[in-house]
C-alpha cells in the first residue's frame, strides 16, 4: 500500500480516536496506567530527592526545594502551551475536544504556577533575603498564573459556550506571548535566577547526582500531569453531556406545559 493510500486512513484514526465518545473510552482504559505510572516515579523520585542527591555547598538542604520547584516550573509552561495549541483547534479546526482540553488544562496549568511560585519564594527566602523580588523571571511567572486566572474567570463570565470557546482561545493565543519572555526572561535581562542549567549547548552544568533525581521528578511531574488532564478532560466531556441533557429534558417540560395551552 503506498503513502498516498495510507495518509488518510492513518488521519481517519487519529479523527474517530479523538471524538469525544472514543476518547472516553481509551482514555478510561489507559488512565489506571498513567497514574500508576505517575506513583511509581513519584516514589522513585521522592527516594532520590531525600536519599540521593547531596545538599548543595552553598544552598545547604534548601536546594532540595529544586525537585519540587522546576518540575512545578515546567509543568506551569507545558499546560500553557497545551492550551495555545488548543485554542488553534478551537479556532482553525474546530475540533469538538479542543476546548474540551484547554479547559480541563487550565486549573491544573494554575495549580503547576502557584506551587512554582510559592516554592520559589520559599526558595528564595534563605538564598536572597526575602520571599519576593520583581526579578524578571518570577514577574513573568507570576503573569503566567494572573493570565491562568482570567481565562478561568472568562469561561464563568460567558454563558453561551462556543462564544466563551473563542473567547478563551483568542486570549489564551495573545497570553502565548509570555512564554517565550519566561524562557529566555534570564538571558535578556539581569535576573537573580541562573541561566538553563539542563537544556543548553554543551551539556548540563548539574552534577550527576543532582541531576538525575532532578530528571526523574521532572518525568514524575509530566506523567502526573498528562494523568490529571486525561481525567479532567473526561470530567468536562461528562459535565457537557449532563448540561445538554438537562437542557434537553428543561426544553421538553417547557413544550409538555404549553402543549395544552395550544389545544
Amino acid at each position: 500500500m503506498d503513502a498516498k493510500a495510507m495518509g488518510p486512513k492513518a488521519m481517519g484514526r487519529l479523527t474517530r480516536l479523538a471524538q469525544p465518545g472514543h476518547f472516553m473510552r481509551w482514555s478510561g482504559s489507559l488512565l489506571p496506567w498513567v497514574a500508576g505510572l505517575a506513583v511509581l516515579l513519584l516514589a522513585v523520585g521522592q527516594y532520590m530527592t531525600w536519599f540521593v542527591a547531596p545538599p548543595d555547598y552553598q544552598q545547604g538542604e534548601t536546594v532540595r526545594i529544586m525537585y519540587i520547584h522546576v518540575p512545578a516550573a515546567w509543568m506551569a509552561v507545558f499546560f500553557y502551551g497545551t492550551m495555545a495549541v488548543s485554542a488553534l483547534g478551537t479556532l482553525i479546526w474546530r475540533h469538538p475536544l479542543a476546548d474540551v482540553a484547554q479547559r480541563a488544562a487550565a486549573p491544573i496549568g494554575a495549580a503547576f504556577t502557584l506551587i512554582c511560585l510559592v516554592t520559589g519564594s520559599l526558595w528564595g527566602k534563605p538564598m536572597w533575603g526575602t520571599y519576593w523580588v520583581w526579578d524578571a523571571r518570577l514577574t513573568s511567572m507570576l503573569v503566567l498564573f494572573l493570565i491562568y486566572c482570567g481565562l478561568l474567570a472568562l469561561w464563568r463570565t460567558i454563558e453561551d459556550p462556543n462564544r466563551a470557546a473563542r473567547a478563551v482561545a483568542i486570549l489564551t493565543l495573545v497570553g502565548a506571548v509570555n512564554l517565550p519572555i519566561i524562557k529566555f526572561s534570564v538571558n535578556w535581562w539581569s535576573t537573580l535566577h541562573q541561566p538553563a542549567s539542563i537544556l543548553r549547548m554543551g551539556g548540563p552544568t548539574i552534577h550527576p547526582t543532582m541531576l538525575y533525581p532532578l530528571l526523574v521528578m521532572i518525568a514524575a511531574a509530566s506523567v502526573l500531569g498528562i494523568a490529571l488532564h486525561l481525567q479532567a478532560m473526561r470530567t468536562e466531556i461528562l459535565r457537557r453531556r449532563v448540561r445538554t441533557l438537562t437542557i434537553l429534558e428543561a426544553e421538553r417540560l417547557d413544550a409538555a406545559l404549553l402543549a395544552p395551552q395550544a389545544a
